[in-house]
């Protein structure tokens, strides 16, 4: 029988991955802020916890899914969190998107107490997490890593579930993932925007495009929600803005010039300060196509 599973967060992300796990067959316990979505998995079949520390109780697999760095303390070490009832030889697989240092301390916390913890952030948006075709960037203990990928396989892509380096090396991974959306974001609106102010089409600009080497995911996706205004969220933008904070401070400490993803935090900050912090992340194309002076 294979193992339970706990699940801890139940948000946007967290919800259908947990979903997933059910469906293949994988008992859960889950614990999540909102009592809504709980009570939607144990509709299905999970079984509720009450706390962090509940969770730790039943499982020896963990998965942690929540918004930052803050609130991973708080259900791992925090009052009823899961380190206070950690099972021996328990593995933690983070796959919130927090800050490389805190991950590494918190693994740290882990081995103290006789468990292993993985830093596992994922790229996908809720498509990837609805589909179970997420990519998943893994950093930590590589026996560990091989024990769970059959999970995190379920919530992935197999083919796209990475065992990036050791503790931190998720995260490191996750931040250059938003660097390259963001800075591919922005071009993308920037290259819309010439197009209207022009008089071309830039729907037919994008299908262009999108035949040849400026083909990307984020022209496909993201490209088709600034042409239609649709930025019903898949990933909110005060969550980007979040790991845009993360990217910066990382560029610091470890003195690494980057101008480009500089002007990028600095769309996203100008897209939060226009009241879009709970709109998609792509949002962020409106506010470049408003600065160049073309409305909707």
């Amino acid at each position: 029988m294979p193992p339970t599973i706990g699940f801890i967060g139940l948000g946007l992300m967290g919800k259908p991955m947990a979903t997933n796990l059910l469906k293949a067959g994988y008992p859960l316990v889950v614990h999540s802020r909102s009592a809504g979505p709980v009570d939607a998995l144990v509709a299905l079949g999970a079984t509720r916890a009450g706390t962090p520390a509940d969770v730790a109780r039943q499982a020896t697999r963990i998965i942690t899914m929540v918004p930052d760095s803050p609130d991973v303390e708080k259900v791992l070490d925090g009052e009823n969190g899961v380190f206070g009832a950690m099972q021996q030889g328990t593995i933690v697989i983070d796959m919130s998107s927090i800050a490389p240092g805190v991950a590494r301390r918190l693994a740290a916390r882990a081995r103290a107490l006789g468990g292993t913890m993985l830093d596992a952030p994922v790229s996908g948006g809720d498509i990837g997490a609805i589909n179970g075709t997420l990519s998943i960037m893994v950093g930590g203990d590589s026996g560990a890593f091989a024990d769970v990928k059959p999970l995190l396989d379920v919530m992935g892509n197999p083919e796209r579930v990475v065992h990036v380096g050791d503790e931190g090396a998720g995260q490191l991974c996750k931040l250059c993932n938003q660097m390259v959306i963001g800075g591919t974001l922005a071009v993308v609106a920037e290259a819309f925007a010439l197009a209207r102010r022009a008089g071309v089409d830039p729907a037919k600009v994008r299908e262009a495009l999108l035949g040849g080497f400026a083909q990307s995911r984020v022209l496909d996706v993201h490209g088709d929600r600034i042409l239609n205004g649709t930025f019903k969220p898949g990933f909110y933008t005060k969550l980007y803005a979040k790991d845009m904070r993360n990217v910066v401070a990382t560029l610091a400490e470890h003195h690494t010039a980057a101008p480009v993803s500089a002007i990028v935090e600095q769309l996203v900050s100008a897209t939060m300060a226009a009241g879009r912090g709970d709109d998609d992340n792509s949002i962020m194309g409106k506010t470049v196509m408003e600065m160049a002076g073309v409305k909707d």
